[in-house]
């Protein structure tokens, strides 16, 4: 694991489409059923979709990018439909800190509330979640077709003035520190998608 640290920072930024590559590199090494290029290609031009990319800034052309969300506009709805940490740097609050800037962009342009599905094994991914308020409300069975898993329906119903205060008090983002020096070995991207 790439420990955070003092040296250097990362940053989030909207994805574009320079990104893509690097974004399927998270999601094929986080998912087992990963989204196509066509459906980010999607997002990044639909009005109702709002994508998110954390990158460490530096040297690296283009920049590595370490985690991505995607956050669907369904009518008063926030719907978190992806949230993927490059897994050597999990477990550090870059998850956190993406989904904190999804759900305090959601609160700003009037959304009441957030919702997502997650495996029902994903008990870390739950345990984010229910940091951020959200409960367990229903499940889908066999919602995943890889292996015929649960989703549960997870829902955050507030979300208005009183929660974007209480995201705003929060220092989600304290923890936004890497140290280069402790990044993976420099192995050329395109042979790791391979």
């Amino acid at each position: 694991m790439t420990e955070i640290d003092n040296y250097s920072t990362y940053q989030i930024r909207a994805m574009q489409t320079g990104d893509l590559v690097q974004v399927q590199f998270i999601d094929r090494n986080s998912f087992s059923l990963p989204w196509p290029t066509s459906a980010y290609n999607y997002e990044l031009t639909n009005p109702k979709s709002l994508l998110w990319v954390a990158e460490i800034p530096g040297e690296d052309i283009p920049p590595k990018i370490v985690g991505m969300i995607v956050m669907w506009l369904i009518v008063d709805e926030a719907h978190i439909a992806t949230l993927a940490v490059e897994p050597e740097y999990r477990r550090q609050g870059i998850g956190r800190n993406l989904l904190a800037t999804a759900l305090r962009e959601a609160a700003h342009i009037g959304m009441r509330e957030a919702t997502l599905e997650v495996r029902a094994n994903n008990l870390a991914a739950q345990r984010l979640y229910q940091k951020f308020m959200f409960e367990i409300v229903g499940f889908r069975p066999h919602y995943y077709r890889d292996n015929s898993e649960d989703a549960l329906i997870m829902t955050m119903k507030n979300l208005g003035d009183t929660y974007l205060d209480w995201l705003d008090r929060e220092d989600w983002e304290n923890s936004s520190k890497l140290d280069p020096a402790a990044q993976p070995a420099s192995t050329p991207r395109q042979n790791q998608m391979d």
